[in-house]
Parts: C-alpha cells; structure tokens; sequence
C-alpha cells in the first residue's frame, strides 16, 4: 500500500485524504444515527405489541372465565387491523391452546401448546418476527396468556430507507470534499508542486538561476518558497564564484605543469651533462693513478700506496655514481617501448648474468612462474637487476642466501615479489628508501650509490605501477611490484625467445 502512495502526486493525495476523511466521518454519523433510530423504533414495535397483546388479554378475560373460545377467537381476529401482526392465540393457564387467529389461515402459524412464563410480559425477537408473550389477569389472578407474532418487514423497510438517505447524503457529501478540495489544492497542493518541479529541474538540469513562483496564500508556503529561491541564489554565486576559481586554478595549474615539466627537462639535461662531462677527468685520474703505480710503485712508500689504493676505490665508487646517475637520467628521458613480455625468461636471464658475478657464494635461486605482461623489456630488466643486486648484496652474511622472486594475487592484482632473507631493514626509514642518494645501511657494511632503487621506482611509475617494500630487521627483505596490466602467463615454449631477443 504505502509504496504505491507514492506514485500520486499531492494534489492527488489531498483529494483523497480530504474525501476519505470526509466520507469516513459521514459514515460513522450515520451508522450511529441509523443504530439508535433502530434501537428506538425495535423499542416501539415492542410497546405497540405489548399494548395489542393487552387489549387482547383483557378483552379475552371473561372468554377464558366462561370457556367461551369463540369470542376470544373474534377478539383476536381485532387484531387484523395491525398490519404487521402475523398471528395471535390464547392459552389456558395450564398452557393449553384455547383459542387461536392466523393472517394465513392456510397454515399453522401457531404452535399447539406454549409453556408457562415467569413475568407478566416478554418478548423475543428472532431473524424476521417479534414474539410477545403476556399474561391475562383478572381480579389479580391468572387465566391464561396470550401470544403475539408480528412481522419485521417494517423495521426492513425502515433500513432500506435509512440505507438510501445515507447513500444519497454520503454521495453528496463526497461531491461537496471534492469540490473543496479543488480550492484547497489552488491555495496549498499547486504551490508545493510548482517547488517540487523547480527542484526537479534544479537538479536534472544544474540551473540554478531557475526560481519557484511565489504566491500570496498560506503563509507557511510562501516562507518555504522564499527560503528555496534564496538558498538557489546562494548556490547559484557559489557556483558562479567556484567556476571562476576553477578556470582559474585550470590555468595556473596548466602554467604550473608546463614550468615544471621545464624545470624537469633543464635537471634532467644538467644531470646528464654533469654526469657525461665528469667522466673525462676521471678517466684521466684513473690513467694517470695506473701510470704512477705502474712506473713509480717500487719507490712508494707503504703509506704512498695506501693513499693510492683509497684514490682508486674513491674513483670507482665516482663511475659508478655516475652510472647511476646517466642510467636515473636516461629513464626520465626515455621514451616506453611497450611490447608482451613474459617476465619468467626475463628474470632468468637477470639470474644467469648476476650468478657469474657471485663466484663461489652459494645461493639459492627460485624463479616462480611470472606473469605475461606490456612493458618496456630493456627498462624492467633494469628493474629486476637492481632488485636482485640488492638482494644478493644484502644477503652476504648469509649461508644460504636464499632470494625468490614469484607472483600473488592481493585486492584483485597479481603482485610480482621479490623476497630474500637478508639483514632487512627497519620499516620506520621505509620513506626513504627509494629517495636519491638514501641509504638505510652504512657505506662501510654495504656498497652502493642510493640511487638504484629511485631508478626503479621511477620505471615501475612510468609503467603507471606501484612499489613498495616489507622487511624486518635480520629476517629479510620484500619488494612488491605492480605493473600495470597484467595478462595470462604464456603457454611454455611461446613467448619466452621473444622475450629473450627483447631484452638481451
């Protein structure tokens, strides 16, 4: 019931709560109305009986005294004259049936014998007739009683009647709310559905220069009207000053990125020409350092070769800053190349060459099946080779080292890991982990530049992915990669030579 309310409209609502009040009210009048005028006339069908049934029992007295049936017979026959009087008859007091009367002489309308009652008069009304019974005294002494039907065909016709008033008051009654409610609707439901369709079109259209018309009747609408036109002129500056400031902001933040991208593009040239032009220097040092150990060395004192061994291993970690930053340089610059790459071959190959460079370590390596991906194959080798130098440079202390890269499923990506069991790191420094130059480790414990995994970061963010790491301090490291889109891993024996000719 209630959801289907809701597809009237207002006005339609107003109509019908206005003729179902109206009508209910009516009805209730006059059932009550048409329950004691029953009442009332039941009461005086009752007393006419009641009179009938005396004249009758006194009339009879002296019939029942002298045994005189045949005149207690035509003074019952009197009461043909009571229309709605269907029979009568007279009982001795024994109970026996002295003298009888019938509307329809045809059938017996009257039982034979009648018991005896306790009070001088009762009566009972059954689905269609009275029945009154009463005793006939005389000189205060019993004789007899006397019983009397009638018919209710007059309480019916009076129902009828009532009945057809009733229809006739309550159809009017209805005509008249209708019409009522039709100026009621003018003065209250039109207002409330004109501000119901401008809020419609407020909020379908966004136009909130649209108004509801005012109006001059019910007070209580017409502030309701006025609140809703000034919260949309409100709305409506806001929304004009917020367009202007996001033009604005448009435009600032448009000059801002192509400042930036400037800026980017004149550290990223400065960083590749430092980086070139400060090779031929040390290559320089690093010719004239092999010249004077190879012509000088025997007149070096112990002390002369110390500081020339520190100049060497100073001028190799400078290469290989250098490395890096060229290598940090040349992702900012490069353009992707994406092509299908199965990674499993790709990191096998990263495997092969790292293994030579970890001589007589024994390592355990656990290449797990990698997903088919579209990527750069150059610039995510470059991913997994940084990766796993990490993992084999922090994994030194270690006999076994054991460092696995695999594949797992988390919120609906396939996440590619790279874990090993080295000396790990503590989470509260993880912010500076991939920041240039950041190092979580000493220099003397562990070699590096801090720029290695800034480059990776930066790759997997070129491949719109994500980076990050989970370690514990002596329980090893973990670094999860996200690459974008990730397919099916290919059938063995399919993609893996083309990912071999990619990224060799």
């Amino acid at each position: 019931m209630r959801p289907a309310l809701r597809l009237y409209s207002i006005r339609q609502k107003l109509t019908a709560m206005n003729m179902l009040v109206s009508g209910a009210a009516l009805l209730l009048a006059c059932t009550a109305f048409a329950s004691y005028e029953l009442r009332t006339f039941r009461e005086s069908i009752v007393r006419n009986i009641s009179i009938q049934a005396q004249i009758a029992g006194a009339n009879s007295a002296s019939a029942l005294v002298f045994n005189d049936p045949e005149a207690a017979r035509v003074t019952l026959s009197a009461l043909s004259a009571a229309p709605y009087i269907l029979s009568a008859g007279i009982y001795t007091e024994q109970g026996d049936q002295f003298a009888t009367w019938s509307r329809t002489p045809q059938t017996n309308e009257v039982p034979v014998r009648q018991e005896p009652i306790s009070s001088a008069e009762t009566h009972v009304f059954t689905s269609d007739r009275l029945i009154l019974v009463r005793v006939v005294q005389f000189q205060n002494k019993k004789l007899g009683i006397v019983r009397i039907e009638s018919d209710l065909a007059e309480i019916k016709d009076r129902l009828f009647g009532f009945a057809g008033i009733v229809l006739a008051v309550l159809l009017m009654s209805l005509l008249a709310a209708f019409a009522f409610s039709s100026i009621f609707q003018k003065t209250t439901a039109r207002p409330i559905a004109q501000l119901a369709e401008t809020a419609r079109v407020v909020s379908r259209d966004k136009a909130y220069d649209v108004r509801a018309p005012l109006t001059t009747n019910a007070a209580e609408i017409v502030v309701l009207i006025r609140a809703f036109n000034q919260m949309l002129e409100q709305i409506e500056l806001r929304d004009t000053a917020l367009k202007a400031a996001r033009e604005e902001l448009e435009i600032r933040v448009i000059k801002r990125t192509a400042q930036l991208e400037a800026v980017n593009r004149e550290l990223e040239s400065f960083t590749y020409s430092v980086a070139h032009d400060l090779r031929a220097p040390l290559r320089h040092i690093q010719g004239f350092i092999d010249a004077l150990m190879e012509d000088a060395a025997p007149n070096l004192t112990p002390q002369a070769h110390t500081y020339l061994s520190r100049i060497i291993e100073s001028t190799r970690r400078m290469d290989q800053l250098i490395s890096d930053l060229l290598a940090l340089a040349q992702v900012g610059r490069q353009e992707l190349n994406l092509k299908i790459t199965d990674l499993t071959p790709l990191v096998q190959n990263v495997v092969r060459d790292l293994a030579l460079e970890a001589g007589d370590r024994h390592i355990d390596w656990r290449i797990g099946k990698l997903p088919v991906v579209p990527c750069d194959p150059g610039l995510m080798k470059l991913v997994f080779q940084n990766l796993l130098a990490n993992s084999m440079k922090y994994t030194r202390p270690r006999d076994p080292a054991i460092i696995e890269v695999g594949q797992t499923p988390s919120n609906g990506e396939q996440v590619i890991f790279v874990r090993d069991n080295g000396v790990g790191f503590n989470m509260k420094y993880a912010h500076k982990l991939f920041g240039v130059f950041e190092r979580l480790h000493r220099r003397e414990d562990f070699e590096g530049t801090g720029v290695g995994l800034a480059t990776v970061q930066r790759i997997i963010h070129k491949h719109g992915g994500k980076i990050w790491a989970e370690a514990e301090v002596d329980r090893g490291a973990t670094f999860y990669i996200v690459i974008g889109t990730t397919l099916e891993p290919a059938p063995a024996g399919t993609i893996p030579a083309l990912a071999n000719s990619e990224s060799a």
